[in-house]
Formats: C-alpha cells, structure tokens, sequence
C-alpha cells in the first residue's frame, strides 16, 4: 500500500489535559472509517506543526480522510504527502537512465 505522511497543527495545543482524549478519539474515528489503515509512526513534533504521522492506506481518497478527520477533530492545519520508499525511489532514477 502507498505510504502517506500527515502533518498537523492543533487549534489548541495548549489544552494539555484534554490532548490524550483527544487524540485517542480520533484515532478511534480513522480506525472506524478507515479500517484498512496501516500506522507506521506517530510523533510529536518541534517547528510549524505539533504532530507528524506516517501511515499506510490504499490510496489517495483514504489518505484525503484521514486529513479531514484530522481538521473534524480540532486541528486547524493538516498537510498530506505521498512517500516513496527509498528502494523504490532508486529504481524510478534507474528507468531515467
């Protein structure tokens, strides 16, 4: 499956006590519209967004959910990016030749 990479910022990263909830709602709320997702890593993070996710889905429709579920649950910014493995990045360099 595709690998897809989401950034996030939060409306109110403030709200440390409501942030564990939170994130486990939705989490919840991917996993039941998104059933098929593969979670490779989830962070928190330094710089313009508050939380990095790198997932697997079969394609670009279900990673576009993930991101509005993300905007549904209270993030006020959500970034999607597709990754290419580096294996597979090397053999598109390869047919170029």
């Amino acid at each position: 499956m595709p690998v897809y990479i989401l950034a996030t910022k939060l409306q109110n990263p403030d709200l440390v006590e409501k942030r564990k909830d939170q994130g486990e709602k939705w989490l919840k709320l991917v996993r039941e519209k998104i059933p098929d997702i593969k979670w490779i890593a989830h962070y928190a993070i330094l710089g313009p967004y508050d939380f990095l996710d790198i997932f697997e889905v079969k394609n670009e429709q279900d990673a576009a959910k993930v991101s509005l579920l993300s905007r549904s649950a209270g993030a006020t910014f959500a970034e999607s990016w597709t990754a290419i493995p580096y294996a597979e990045f090397l053999e598109l360099v390869e047919d170029l030749r």
